[in-house]
């Protein structure tokens, strides 16, 4: 509990801080840096993460066409399987 009350006041005292050095032209100068930097960093995570969001989705689509022609292969060959079968039953009981 003391150690939230702590965490509480610095957070306060920053606000009341980042308040008092705004009102300063020097102040609101670093405080515009900062705060450039900071939109310029999640921007680059941001853009990061959509570059990977767009890879795995065309990794995604790559397994799923694959998987896709394996069943389509898989159906052909059960299917020429079960007429070659039906054919050769066909002969012998003639």
């Amino acid at each position: 509990m003391k150690t939230l009350v702590w965490f509480l006041f610095g957070v306060a005292g920053g606000f009341v801080m980042a308040h008092f050095m705004n009102k300063d032209p020097r102040g609101h100068e670093i405080l515009a840096d900062v705060d450039a930097r900071i939109t310029e960093f999640t921007d680059r995570i941001a853009d990061a993460y959509r570059e990977q969001e767009s890879r795995f989705a065309g990794l995604v689509e790559d397994a799923r066409d694959a998987a896709a022609e394996t069943v389509a292969n898989a159906q052909a060959a059960a299917s020429d399987a079960a007429g070659s079968a039906s054919e050769t039953a066909r002969k012998l009981t003639d």
